[in-house]
């Protein structure tokens, strides 16, 4: 694991101790129980996607929102432009994230049919049973940080909660590793595979690894570029190469209209005549 990725995990079992002596896991399951049915993960047939997502800071970018930012409005012009989810970031060290973000967002999503997913450096069941509880339709589980048997654990969790699952992925192997677990759990709910293309030890954003791993795709279920996605271009050039959606952050935090660039992707990338042709 790179260092960032164990510096994460270690203040991730933090907050998971730190949560689990507030409120233990019986009060948890039940304040989970009252909140309603998040929106269902809807995609496209056949098309191209989009999770957009809010994000206030990146370790790499440095800080993305200002403070008069109004992230609600930005998450509400994200569904409206056609986004598929809205993925919110709940890291509070590195990203300016929590879980009160990811409510709040959840809640403005809800009457628009759109669902909110927790992202964040997940390694314990209870944080999926926080994301439900905070109203959201979906997690993402990062491979590198989790074991097999912990991989599983998170991943049940979500099932019971009836949360979608994005995996995220960044070599073969762990495309591989991705393959296995959506073949084992093929009709058991809602699994995504990510493949972020981003360096874990230098920050950097690689874009050519989304040609160079195309091949390693799970075919039994829909792939998702992470970061590196910036243009239409970059969308309609991802379709061709067997990419279902973009997770795409930074660009649209750092775009003037972001519903623009989420319309004008989704344009590129559903009407590409070789594509559709």
């Amino acid at each position: 694991m790179s260092g960032f990725l164990d510096a994460m995990g270690r203040a991730s079992r933090a907050r998971v101790h730190a949560a689990r002596t507030t409120e233990p896991a019986a009060a948890l399951e039940r304040r989970m129980a009252a909140m309603p049915p998040a929106p269902p993960l809807a995609l496209a047939a056949g098309g191209f996607d989009v999770i957009a997502e809010i994000k206030r800071r990146s370790p790499a970018a440095g800080v993305l929102a200002a403070d008069g930012d109004d992230w609600l409005a930005r998450a509400r012009e994200y569904a409206r432009a056609g986004a598929a989810a809205v993925s919110v970031l709940t890291e509070p060290t590195r990203f300016d994230g929590a879980l009160e973000h990811l409510e709040a967002v959840a809640a403005a999503l809800r009457p628009l049919g759109v669902p909110a997913m927790r992202k964040d450096f997940l390694v314990d069941p209870y944080q999926v049973l926080e994301a439900r509880a905070a109203g959201a339709g979906g997690v993402l589980l990062i491979l590198r940080m989790l074991s097999a048997a912990q991989c599983a654990e998170l991943i049940d969790a979500a099932e019971r909660c009836g949360l979608f699952v994005l995996l995220e992925a960044f070599d073969a192997g762990e495309l591989a590793r991705a393959d296995e677990i959506v073949r084992h759990r093929t009709g058991r709910g809602t699994l995504l595979v990510g493949l972020n293309c981003r360096d874990l030890q230098t920050l950097a954003v690689v874009p050519t690894r989304f040609a160079a791993l195309a091949s390693s795709l799970p075919a039994a279920a829909p792939a998702v570029a992470e970061s590196g996605v910036a243009t239409a271009e970059d969308a309609r050039r991802l379709r061709r190469l067997g990419y279902r959606l973009a997770l795409v952050g930074s660009a649209l935090m750092t775009h003037p209209d972001p519903a623009d660039w989420i319309r004008s992707v989704l344009r590129a990338a559903r009407t590409d005549p070789v594509q559709n042709g």
